[in-house]
């Protein structure tokens, strides 16, 4: 059985943006997850809403280029679970009982996805991930 890592919104742009801080950090530990990947050692998901934010944020600041590169070569290896009704709910009820303006409801879904399906590390650069229990592949700031 391989190992599952959650890919969050700031791993996948730090991963296209040749210019962000972390594309360095970024890129070697997208390299190391492809390879574990290909192995099948390790299994990449992420969600319907990570996907939305990704992509708004890819094409606003980086265009249509990199928002190509993130469907057609990112993306495509990476498992994207729809969410449903009630995993939705859930993340709302999340987000409301913890009445955080830091952390936003795709925070909270992704927190309650990974939770549901037992998935305990991220790659992520959002501290909020830590701060909920998960182990991040790459240190916070």
């Amino acid at each position: 059985m391989s190992a599952v890592v959650f890919v969050d919104t700031s791993a996948l742009y730090a991963v296209l943006d040749l210019d962000d801080p972390r594309h360095g950090e970024a890129a070697q530990i997208w390299q190391w997850l492809l390879e574990e990947r290909r192995t099948g050692a390790v299994r990449c998901c992420t969600h319907s809403a990570v996907v939305t934010e990704a992509s708004a944020l890819v094409q606003r600041r980086l265009g249509f280029d990199a928002l190509r590169d993130l469907h057609r070569a990112t993306l495509p290896l990476v498992d994207v679970v729809w969410i449903d009704e009630e995993l939705h709910g859930r993340a709302v009820a999340a987000l409301l009982a913890a009445g955080r303006r830091d952390v936003s409801l795709v925070d909270w879904t992704s927190f309650e996805l990974m939770r549901a399906a037992a998935v305990s590390s991220a790659f992520a650069f959002d501290a909020a991930f830590a701060d909920q229990g998960f182990e991040l592949l790459a240190p916070t700031e």
